[in-house]
C-alpha cells in the first residue's frame, strides 16, 4: 500500500500544472464596444495583446492568471487621438501622463506647422513610450527642407524632390499627408502643389489630413479647397480641429458642415475631427498677411522699418483680429507662454498693454503685438469660438476628437490649453453628461472605431474578439476633466485602468511605468512593437 502511495506521489510530482487559458478576465463590466452599438454587460478575456473572448455568461475566474471585478464599471476600448503635437519628441515622454490619464491610447501625430521625424522608420522603430502612436508625412518639413520660407511657387523640380520625400516617408510607414495651410511655409503651397503631394500618398494608401488655410472668414472657401483636394488627389480628407473661428464667424460652423455633407453625398470621402472647447491655441504670427513674414523674422523686421509697409502691416493685422480671429476685446487673447516676459503667461494681452503703458484699444494691442513679435513672439488661447457651433460640430456623424494638445511636463511657467489635459473627458463630463447632445455610445465611437478605421487600424477601436487589448475602465458619473483656462495644469480623473497592447498602463488610477505602445503603420504596412 505504501508503495501504491509513493508511487502516486511520485507521479503527482511529475505532473506539471496547465498554464492558464487568459492572462486576464475583466468580469462584470458594462461594455461600451466602440462601434455605437448599445452597452450590455459582459465579460472580456485576454492573452496577450489581444481580446480572445467576449461573453454575456461569466468566465470562469479560475481560467484566468488574474480577474479584476469591475461591478458595473464601463469598459471601452481606448481612446484614439486624431491630432496631437507629438511628433518629433515623444521619445522624451515615455510616460505622456496628461494625455494617458484622459484615456488615450494611440496619438497620431498630424503635422500641421511642426518638423516630422526623418529618416521616419528610425525614430519610430526607436521608440519605447506606453502610447501606440502613428506619424504622417508633412507638408511644412517637406516644403522648408527643399524651398526653404519663400513665398513663391516651386519649381518643378523642387516639387519632384517633395514628392520624393513624403513618397519615401509613406514607405517608411506613414499614415497619411498632412498639410498647415495657415503656417509658414505651408501657407505659400498653392492647391496644385497640394494635391501632387496628396497624391503621392493617395498611392500608398495614406489619408489626406489639413489645417486649413482659413478657419475664419474664409471657411467656406477653404471647404472647398479641401474638397479639390480630396477629389483631385482621390484621398479621404480629414480637417483637423474642426470650427468656424472667430467671433464675426459665430454660428458659420452649420453652413460648413452642410458643405461636408454636400461632398460626401457626391462620393467625397470627407471626415472632421474637433476639440470639445471654445478657444484654439497657436502661435502669434498668424495675426500677420503671409507676404509681411516671406522670408521670415528679419525680413518681418525690415519691412516694419518702412512707415508705409507698417502702416499697410497694421491695417491687415486689424483685418485679421477682427475678421477672422478674437474681436476688438484683448482680453480675449491669454498669453500660454511669453518667453520675452514670463511674467505674462496665463495673462492676456488686456493685461500686458495695461501693465507696459499701450493704449488699452485694438490699436493699442497690435503695436504690442508687432512688438512681441520682433521680440520672438509668443504662443497664446485665442478665445474665438461659439459653444453652439462646436455642440453642432460634435454631434456631426462624420465628426472625431482630439486634443491638439502638447506634451508637457509637471512643471515650468507655461499654461497649457486646457485640451492638452482634458479633452476626452471633457466630451464625456460635458457634452454627455451634462448637456446630454451625445450618448456615451455615440461618444465613445467618435473617439474610438471612427479615428482607428480612419487611420487603416480596423483591430483596434473596439471592443471585438481578435481585436488588440487597447482598453480603458471608468465610472460614468465620475470620469472629470479638471483643466481650466487659469489653472489648466490638472489632470483629469476617472481613467481606473487603462490598458495598451494587453499591458497595464494605467492600474488601480496609478501610472504603472509600462511601455508597451506600438509604433502604427497603415494595415498594408504591418504594425511593428517599439
Amino acid at each position: 500500500m505504501k508503495k501504491i502511495f509513493l508511487a502516486i506521489l511520485i507521479a503527482l510530482a511529475g505532473c506539471k500544472a496547465e498554464p492558464p487559458e487568459y492572462d486576464l478576465v475583466l468580469r462584470h463590466g458594462t461594455i461600451v464596444d466602440g462601434l455605437g452599438n448599445p452597452r450590455y454587460a459582459g465579460d472580456i478575456a485576454i492573452k496577450g495583446e489581444r481580446i480572445v473572448k467576449i461573453s454575456a455568461q461569466p468566465i470562469d475566474p479560475a481560467k484566468a492568471d488574474t480577474v479584476i471585478d469591475l461591478h458595473g464599471k464601463i469598459v471601452s476600448p481606448g481612446f484614439i487621438d486624431s491630432h496631437a503635437h507629438i511628433q518629433t519628441t515623444i521619445h522624451e515622454f515615455p510616460q505622456p501622463e496628461n494625455f494617458l490619464r484622459q484615456g488615450i491610447t494611440t496619438i497620431c501625430a498630424s503635422l500641421h506647422s511642426g518638423d516630422q521625424p526623418w529618416p521616419l522608420d528610425a525614430y519610430a522603430s526607436s521608440l519605447r513610450v506606453a502610447p501606440n502612436v502613428a506619424f504622417f508625412a508633412g507638408l511644412n518639413w517637406t516644403r522648408k527642407k527643399v524651398v526653404g520660407l519663400e513665398n513663391r511657387k516651386a519649381t518643378q523640380e523642387e516639387l519632384d524632390s517633395m514628392k520624393y520625400y513624403v513618397a519615401e516617408t509613406m514607405k517608411q510607414g506613414a499614415v497619411g499627408f498632412s498639410v498647415g495651410l495657415i503656417y509658414t511655409p505651408g501657407l505659400y503651397s498653392d492647391t496644385e502643389e497640394i494635391i501632387a503631394l496628396a497624391k503621392v500618398a493617395a498611392a500608398h494608401n495614406g489619408i489626406f489630413v489639413t489645417h486649413m488655410r482659413n478657419e475664419g472668414s474664409g471657411l467656406l472657401r477653404s471647404i472647398r479647397e479641401t474638397v479639390r483636394i480630396a477629389k483631385e488627389a482621390n484621398i479621404p480628407a480629414q480637417i483637423n480641429h474642426f470650427k468656424a473661428a472667430g467671433v464675426a464667424q459665430f454660428g458659420l460652423a452649420s453652413k460648413g458642415l452642410a458643405l461636408i455633407d454636400s461632398a460626401r453625398n457626391r462620393g467625397v470621402n470627407m471626415t472632421i475631427d474637433a476639440y470639445p472647447y471654445t478657444a484654439a491655441n497657436t502661435y502669434s504670427y498668424i495675426l500677420f498677411p503671409a507676404w509681411a513674414l516671406d522670408g521670415g523674422s528679419s525680413a518681418l523686421r525690415r519691412r516694419l522699418q518702412d512707415k508705409n509697409l507698417r502702416k499697410r502691416i497694421e491695417a491687415e493685422v486689424r483685418d485679421i483680429i477682427i475678421n477672422d480671429e478674437t474681436g476688438e476685446e484683448l482680453s480675449r487673447i491669454q498669453f500660454n507662454s511669453l518667453p520675452s516676459d514670463t511674467a505674462f503667461n496665463g495673462k492676456t494681452l488686456e493685461d500686458y498693454v495695461k501693465a507696459k503703458g499701450y493704449e488699452n484699444s485694438l490699436a493699442g494691442g497690435i503695436a504690442a503685438i508687432i512688438d512681441l513679435e520682433l521680440n520672438g513672439g509668443f504662443l497664446a488661447i485665442y478665445h474665438e469660438m461659439d459653444d453652439q457651433d462646436v455642440i453642432n460640430i460634435l454631434k456631426h456623424p462624420y465628426a472625431m476628437i482630439e486634443t491638439d494638445g502638447d506634451l508637457v511636463r509637471p512643471f515650468g511657467n507655461v499654461f497649457p490649453h486646457p485640451r492638452s489635459y482634458g479633452a476626452f473627458p471633457r466630451v464625456i463630463a460635458r457634452y454627455v453628461r451634462e448637456l446630454k447632445v451625445l450618448t456615451l455610445e455615440e461618444a465613445i465611437r467618435k473617439m474610438t472605431s471612427m479615428p482607428a478605421n480612419q487611420i487603416g487600424q480596423s483591430a483596434r477601436g473596439r471592443i471585438a474578439e481578435g481585436a488588440f487589448a487597447d482598453l480603458i475602465v471608468f465610472e460614468e458619473t465620475r470620469i472629470q476633466d479638471k483643466a481650466t483656462y487659469t489653472r489648466s495644469r490638472q489632470y483629469a480623473e476617472g481613467i481606473e485602468h487603462m490598458l495598451i497592447n494587453g499591458v497595464f498602463v494605467i492600474k488601480d488610477s496609478k501610472l504603472t511605468g509600462r511601455t508597451p505602445g506600438w509604433w502604427l503603420k497603415n494595415e498594408l504596412a504591418t504594425a511593428q512593437p517599439n
